[in-house]
């Protein structure tokens, strides 16, 4: 059926349609942005590590979003500044594969995490005096382990069921990475059961986890309002308050980009979503979680107080 056509190798990722000096404008903010990324992240890790106080469940599972935030970035970033200082540098066929499946899989593992982080601030407020017992070393292994597993597998088999059409040209995608979507629309064959897939996973990651975040905070709403001291309520919710900015961030972008029609966005727009996922999210998690929580700051501090004394 398709004997007479060229199967292509590789792909040439067109990236932002701007001019040289938007361009190196571009490289400029983005390769900024990423140094914070990695700073801000790499910080959050290392005073998670360090900090014996914030051994805890629930730094715990941010350790893993920032392992999560940091593979983002790493994954799409480094690609997208090369492709702004040369934008006909080709990718291999393998090499976009490789990323895309990377790509999916740390978003999946986000969605999962973030439905985990609040399940753990629910038993913490709903259920502070089993805490300890409910939420065991064991669980948050457990639990981290398998939002990994099932973020890996998903993203598996979006992979080989896209490994299964040819590509036979054009070469062009439109978009700064290899975005799943982006490179389907470059198949010679029907796609419907991969589009079935990409919307049965958008549920299953999406709308699933977002309805248990949401059941969750629902029942933490009403725990805090039934404290008596508002000093206790203010705790209860500054705790909560840095988990919601991230899950408003992450998934009120993700079902733009993968739920709402597709006319309602065009494909230059949808760039702009995904710099979320790959760019400006890993980047504001630490900010958020360091800004907003008395915890992570009361660490910095002690951390510089170590290194002044030293």
């Amino acid at each position: 059926m398709w004997g007479n056509q060229t199967f292509i190798t590789e792909f040439i990722l067109r990236g932002f349609p701007v001019g040289p000096r938007v361009q190196l404008l571009l490289f400029a903010v983005f390769s900024l942005f990423y140094a914070f990324t990695l700073l801000g992240n790499g910080t959050i890790l290392g005073l998670i590590s360090m900090d014996s106080r914030l051994h805890t469940p629930m730094y715990f599972f941010l350790s893993h979003l920032a392992v999560v935030d940091v593979a983002y970035a790493c994954n799409t970033v480094p690609r997208m500044l090369v492709n702004l200082l040369s934008p006909t540098t080709p990718i291999s066929f393998a090499g976009c594969v490789t990323q895309m499946l990377l790509f999916l899989t740390f978003a999946h593992t986000e969605c999962l995490l973030l439905v985990v982080m609040s399940y753990d601030r629910y038993v913490a407020i709903c259920h502070p005096l089993r805490y300890s017992a409910i939420v065991s070393r064991s669980l948050c292994i457990t639990l981290t382990v398998t939002s990994w597993a099932c973020g890996s597998l998903l993203a598996l088999v979006h992979v080989v069921l896209l490994l299964r059409l040819p590509f036979c040209g054009p070469h062009e995608i439109n978009h700064f990475f290899c975005e799943l979507l982006s490179v389907l629309r470059l198949a010679c064959a029907d796609t419907w059961l991969n589009l079935v897939v990409i919307l049965a996973a958008a549920l299953l990651v999406l709308v699933g986890p977002l309805c248990l975040v949401l059941v969750s905070y629902t029942h933490i709403f009403f725990a805090v309002l039934r404290i008596q001291s508002g000093e206790g309520r203010r705790k209860a919710f500054s705790t909560c308050s840095s988990h919601l900015c991230v899950v408003g961030l992450f998934f009120g972008s993700a079902m733009v980009t993968y739920m709402a029609p597709k006319s309602s966005h065009p494909e230059e727009q949808q760039k702009v979503l995904f710099l979320f996922y790959s760019l400006f999210n890993p980047m504001l998690n630490p900010l958020i979680y360091s800004l907003r929580n008395a915890e992570v700051k009361g660490a910095v501090r002690r951390a510089l107080c170590k290194q002044n004394h030293s």
